[in-house]
């Protein structure tokens, strides 16, 4: 017998079961004739014990043989008996007769005694049971519909496939001998041959490994298939073959995309509460997992923070907002167009796009389009839905970023109508203002600036920083720029108010802090809002909830700020400042040079009850003060030391003591990005301006009413020379009631001071340290009347604490004619800008 093997198979031409049965030969009445190696093996009995002797003596029942099925043998039949070994032992067997077609000849019936008529096979009946399963095993897994079988041999050659080995078009209808580059692109059989090799030469089975698969007729996108392998081993470990299972998983795998794409989208939108910001990153994450385009339309009303109302055509007019991925360039960003509030999802004009509504808490708030390219397969319903759970979940994201625009709007609003404007023009300085917030998300904060207007042509700037952010340190704030006013309208000295301030301060951080519930009443619900009386006891937000406060206990936030307090007097040129834990201000002088004056600073404002030391330093005209708060200064990581040196550094740049205010303040500013601030920012950049000396006239008046004509006289004389003829009646008689009474009240000396600078200010200074109180006179009365007169006669007056008594001082507005052909009272500086420019 020739022994080629076939290709793919092992080394031998043995039948797969017929190794491990056990064989017989028998004649025509039952005796052995013949016996296999396996048979002894089987059953412990040598040949010559066995043959010559009736079949049934082996049978341990030998009554009980099994005879063929109608009594007669009429071709191969089979059953089951039970044996006796040579040991002694029974046997279940499963045996099968074969009749042979003729008697046997030669040599075989000379040693048989006789013509051989039966082949029987015998094995145990556990293995035949076993057998029976792999068979059935086998067949039933190529029967399947739902997987692809495939058995390769050594070569990767395809030996035999189920009918579904892949559940695509353009493959050949007889795979046998073919490779899988025969009938698949290139690179998808490339991949999945590269993996079995590896089974081959590992003998590591494959696990559901995922391939995209494309044949060469239908080049389109593919199946995606979970590839299982394991390796085919003869018994003696010869290795022939493969097999590999495939499965189509494409829907599954389409379904995974989609939910990543859904959980990569609620990430991503939810993280913004900029209006324009979620409509850009919509867009975004939609390109390209489910759209080459993506355009988000939003509705015009939201970017104020209002909710859009459809008009009466049913429309609300939508701006392009965002557009990402292919050509996106070319989609026309901010115009609007009309949409209808009450559109539904719906596939557009072609399979390759579709549509879907943002909708959240009944509004309509803008739409999402998005479309594929060629190439890439139609949208189905499943990506439809998709596309509308990312719409909802995108919408309730933008509701959230319109209602934050519409508290922010409101919160920016209170924030700015609580600063002064950014820029001032006085005839003590031009100044300028910023202020950049840290809390970026809130946009407010607790720092804050302001230029006050005081008398004798005197000007108060302020810096000051809350601790803090948000409302709260807004609020704080605004109460204590109320106060600064408030305080330095009364013209105290710098050291005083700053006590005064800090005295506030301690009383606003002692200071309750109330429930926010405005029913406090038993039984009752006064209140209009709803109905919030449910029985529950609801601690105030300052308290944890497990805790019951008692009456008193409940405390505001911390309330603390730091504050610098600086005075500019033009006539004299000098500025005195005190500092409650404040950062001291810089100076540029006009030649460039800048310093930082040598403050002695106090403790921070709520300390209470210590003092506050002035410093005061003499300004050239066309000096740079520069007040500013720690954030400036202090960032993340550097210290104020660096901050400092920085901020001196661009001070110190050629031209940077005579550029406009506005660009140098820019400049500073823009050193100091947003994300990398550690608190707010403010900056006052003010140039100071003098008054000259030829614009201002003192006389010291004796202690004797007959003084005060000559008085009026000198003055009269001087607002001639200045060509203020119309307000020699005025302040005649402002001066003679003001004299008159220092004379009288407080003895002398006196002193009378005329400062020509924007206005007219008349100061008369005494020794006496009692302040003039304005009453209304009863007809009966003779006194009592001169300060009414000056009241009338002039737009303001007052009077003010100084080192050596007081001073009551009176302006009156110069005329337009006079101001336009006389000095303004204020020395510019050549090479520094006009204050109106500046």
């Amino acid at each position: 017998m020739d022994r080629k093997t076939l290709p793919g198979t092992p080394g031998h031409s043995g039948l797969p079961f017929a190794d491990s049965a056990a064989g017989a030969l028998l004649d025509a009445d039952g005796v052995v004739i013949g016996w296999t190696p396996a048979a002894e093996e089987l059953l412990s009995l040598p040949a010559d014990r066995v043959c010559g002797r009736p079949a049934r003596k082996l049978l341990a029942d030998p009554a009980g043989l099994p005879g063929p099925p109608g009594g007669r043998p009429v071709g191969a039949w089979s059953g089951e008996a039970v044996v006796r070994t040579g040991r002694g032992e029974e046997l279940t067997v499963v045996f099968q007769v074969l009749p042979l077609a003729g008697p046997c000849t030669g040599a075989a019936a000379e040693w048989a005694g006789g013509p051989a008529r039966y082949f029987v096979l015998g094995a145990p009946a556990g293995k035949v049971a076993r057998w029976r399963q792999d068979q059935a095993f086998t067949r039933e897994l190529f029967l399947q519909d739902r997987l692809g079988l495939a058995v390769f041999d050594a070569e990767l050659r395809l030996v035999r496939t189920n009918t579904h080995l892949l559940p695509y078009t353009g493959l050949p209808p007889d795979l046998r001998n073919r490779r899988l580059g025969d009938f698949l692109q290139a690179p998808d059989a490339a991949a999945i041959e590269r993996r079995l090799r590896e089974v081959l030469r590992t003998g590591r089975p494959l696990i559901l490994a995922e391939d995209t698969v494309r044949t060469i007729e239908d080049p389109g996108g593919g199946v995606v298939m979970a590839v299982s392998a394991f390796r085919l081993q003869a018994p003696d470990g010869q290795v022939f073959g493969v097999t590999a299972l495939f499965t189509d998983v494409t829907e599954q795998r389409r379904s995974d995309e989609r939910l990543a794409i859904l959980h990569h989208a609620t990430a991503a939108v939810g993280g913004s509460l900029s209006v324009t910001g979620t409509g850009e990153e919509l867009a975004t994450v939609l390109v390209p997992g489910l759209a080459d385009l993506a355009v988000v339309e939003i509705a015009r009303a939201v970017f104020t923070g209002e909710e859009p109302a459809p008009g009466e055509d049913g429309t609300v007019p939508l701006r392009l907002t965002a557009a990402a991925g292919e050509r996106a360039e070319e989609v026309p960003t901010g115009t609007v167009v009309p949409a209808d509030a009450g559109s539904a999802p719906s596939v557009g004009g072609s399979p390759s796009s579709m549509t879907a509504p943002l909708r959240a808490r009944g509004s309509f708030l803008g739409r999402v389009t998005v479309r594929r390219g060629p190439g890439r397969r139609d949208y189905a319903p499943a990506d439809l839905d998709l596309l509308c759970e990312i719409a909802a979940r995108a919408a309730l994201a933008l509701d959230n970023a319109r209602r934050y625009t519409r508290e922010h709007r409101a919160a920016v609003g209170l924030q700015r109508s609580l600063l002064p404007p950014a820029q001032a023009e006085t005839v003590a300085v031009t100044t300028s203002g910023f202020y950049l917030p840290a809390d970026t998300a809130t946009g407010v904060g607790g720092d804050w600036f302001d230029v006050i207007p005081l008398s004798s042509a005197r000007v108060a700037l302020v810096a000051g920083d809350v601790v803090g952010h948000g409302l709260g340190a807004t609020a704080t704030m605004g109460r204590l720029r109320t106060a600064v006013r408030t305080l330095a309208d009364l013209d105290l000295e710098p050291e005083e108010l700053m006590v005064h301030l800090d005295d506030l301060v301690s009383q606003l951080r002692d200071e309750p802090n109330q429930p926010d519930e405005p029913n406090q009443h038993e039984g009752t619900n006064q209140h209009d809002g709803p109905d919030q009386s449910d029985g529950l006891d609801r601690p105030s937000p300052v308290t944890r909830p497990d805790e019951d406060p008692a009456p008193g206990d409940l405390r505001a936030d911390p309330v603390g700020a730091t504050c610098l307090y600086a005075v500019y007097d033009p006539v004299a040129r000098r500025c005195a400042m005190v500092s409650a834990g404040h950062p001291p201000p810089a100076v540029v002088d006009p030649d460039g040079t800048v310093s930082y004056v040598p403050l002695n600073p106090g403790p921070p404002l709520g300390v209470n009850g210590l003092p506050f030391e002035v410093t005061e330093v003499e300004l050239a005209p066309g000096s740079l003060l520069v007040l500013y708060t720690d954030g400036l200064i202090e960032g993340r990581d550097s210290d104020l030391d660096e901050g400092m040196a920085e901020l001196s550094r661009r001070l110190a740049r050629p031209g940077a003591a005579t550029a406009p205010l506005r660009e140098l303040g820019k400049e500073i500013i823009s050193a100091r990005p947003a994300h990398q601030l550690a608190d707010d920012v403010t900056l006052l950049l003010a140039r100071t301006h003098a008054v000259p000396a030829g614009n201002t006239a003192v006389w010291p008046v004796a202690a004797d009413p007959a003084a005060v004509a000559r008085l009026r006289q000198d003055a009269a004389q001087q607002l001639r020379a200045w060509g203020l003829e119309e307000l020699v009646f005025t302040t005649e008689l402002v001066l003679s009631e003001l004299v008159t009474n220092a004379i009288r009240h407080a003895g002398g000396p006196v002193e009378v001071r005329l400062i020509r600078a924007g206005q007219l200010t008349c100061e008369v200074s005494d020794p006496s340290a009692t302040q003039p109180r304005m009453r209304r006179a009863l007809l009966t009365d003779e006194g009592g009347r001169g300060l009414y007169l000056v009241a009338q006669l002039t737009t303001r007056w007052g009077s003010r604490y100084t080192r050596r008594g007081k001073t009551i001082w009176a302006e009156q507005p110069i005329p337009d004619e006079a101001g336009d052909t006389g000095d303004t009272g204020a020395q510019d500086v050549p090479g520094v800008p006009d204050a109106r420019n500046g």
